[in-house]
């Protein structure tokens, strides 16, 4: 092999416009002292910069999963280089032992053999029913089953003290960073952090680095021989699986809100402002939304979606690109049927804001209405906006599972949440039971989602006016 080929996919260019516009409203917060002080506060709850720090885990592997790639095919010299038809990423080259290292069918966490018994040959006693050993997980025992609880525990312990020594040198740049411009003892910045002194949550970011260190390293170390989370009926590591399940459940939330947020912060402020005939109308169009089932508007909106890519298959150079089309468009879907609720927000909020007396001296004044709207009337309801993002995120993430689940979600042939549950479901009703697949898919989804919503607790309290 001799290169790559860098893959862009759309919803690799959504995500790094995500990752832009982040930078430039933390730009504007930092020249706007009221946000400035509202995100401060932010900084200072402990539950909201503990689920800040796992969900910037969560993010970190997103993006490593946004960077695609194909590679070069082996040719003969002075011919065309050909790039093979799997598009890669960067989370897996670093996870290629995960990605490549498949077993024959299910295997349990941690196990050194297959979860069924087979029929196997056995030199001096001929067929008998035993379980066969895995090609890779456990292999480095050459045998030996019996020594596998000790190395796990002693590869486990190992990992843990790696973590701890790493946690042990970020903890002590950040308490340099804290005792700078402090000459007072070397032990301030120690001082300051655990006795909550800090403007800045730095105990509770550090306390759950820490937790996220004891727990990571280990299992890091410990995939490498090992099956942490099992293997599917196919054999493909569930770990593996897990850690691409997260970049679709983040486009789902974010991409989503990127495009029910203009929509329902357009309307809702317009209805609210202008009120009349204007309402009336977007008053009749969000309530016809809201009179469908939800439910049956997406299902119908992706079966029509995927005739018009199953007609069109000169569209795709790959796999990869269909799925990712077929993302965007349920992206689209939610977001066109999830905008009614702010935007019902914003209007009673608009109305309100209407009535008060600097903006009536506006009008007055006779300062345009888009000018009032735009200086006076939106950075007032940004409170609401940001409130109502972080907090429909973990929703989003869950409608993808549930809408994978029944078949409606993402292609077949991208993982997520939705697409591991939806195939544990028949794991559960076979004997022995293959439990570890949705185990492993629920729990990482619940931490997601519950850091989400202890994000968003802290964001409300933050930006809610009516706060003490």
């Amino acid at each position: 092999m001799t290169g790559f080929q860098i893959v862009v996919l759309w919803s690799d260019v959504l995500v790094w416009l995500l990752v832009a516009a982040g930078v430039g409203v933390g730009l504007l917060i930092a020249r706007n002292p009221p946000l400035r002080a509202a995100w401060r506060r932010v900084g200072a709850s402990r539950a909201g910069m503990a689920s800040a720090t796992v969900l910037a885990a969560f993010v970190a592997v997103g993006l490593l999963d946004s960077l695609h790639y194909r590679v070069a095919l082996d040719g003969a010299p002075g011919q065309k280089t050909r790039y093979a038809v799997e598009v890669l990423s960067v989370l897996d080259a670093l996870a290629t032992p995960l990605r490549t290292r498949n077993e024959k069918t299910y295997s349990a966490p941690f196990a050194t053999r297959l979860y069924a018994k087979e029929t196997v040959d056995v030199p001096g006693v001929g067929a008998v029913r035993d379980y066969p050993p895995l090609k890779h997980g456990g292999s480095h025992l050459a045998g030996r089953d019996d020594e596998a609880a000790a190395d796990v525990a002693f590869r486990a312990f190992r990992g843990a003290v790696i973590g701890f020594l790493a946690w042990m040198a970020i903890a002590a740049l950040v308490a340099a960073a804290v005792r700078a411009g402090d000459s007072a003892v070397d032990a301030a910045g120690w001082r300051k952090i655990w006795r909550r002194e800090t403007v800045f949550a730095w105990d509770a970011v550090l306390a759950t680095l820490l937790a996220m260190l004891l727990a990571g390293v280990p299992l890091l170390l410990l995939a490498a021989d090992y099956h942490v989370f099992g293997t599917d009926k196919v054999g493909q590591d569930v770990f593996y699986q897990v850690l691409k399940s997260v970049r679709t459940g983040l486009i789902i939330g974010l991409v989503t809100t990127l495009v029910m947020l203009p929509v329902a912060v357009l309307l809702g402020i317009v209805a609210g402002y202008f009120r009349g005939w204007v309402d009336d109308v977007i008053q009749y169009v969000y309530t016809v939304l809201n009179s469908i089932p939800g439910v049956l508007l997406i299902a119908a909106a992706v079966l029509m979606m995927q005739v018009v890519i199953d007609t069109h298959p000169q569209w795709f150079a790959t796999a990869a690109e269909r799925a990712d089309l077929r993302l965007l468009a349920l992206c689209f879907i939610l977001g066109i049927t999830s905008w009614t609720g702010l935007c019902r927000l914003l209007r009673g909020e608009t109305l309100k804001l209407r009535e008060l007396e600097y903006i009536q001296a506006a009008q007055a004044f006779g300062v345009s209405s888009w000018r009032i709207i735009v200086r006076h009337i939106l950075p007032n309801l940004m409170h609401i906006v940001i409130i109502a993002l972080v907090m429909d995120f973990s929703g989003l993430v869950l409608a993808e599972a549930v809408l994978s689940y029944v078949g409606i979600g993402v292609d077949p042939t991208m993982t997520s949440f939705g697409t591991m549950i939806n195939n544990a479901r028949m794991e559960l009703g076979r004997e022995p039971v293959v439990w570890w697949s949705l185990a492993a898919a629920f729990a990482a989804m619940f931490v997601l989602v519950l850091a989400a919503n202890l994000f968003a607790d802290a964001v409300r309290d933050a930006f809610d006016p009516r706060a003490a």
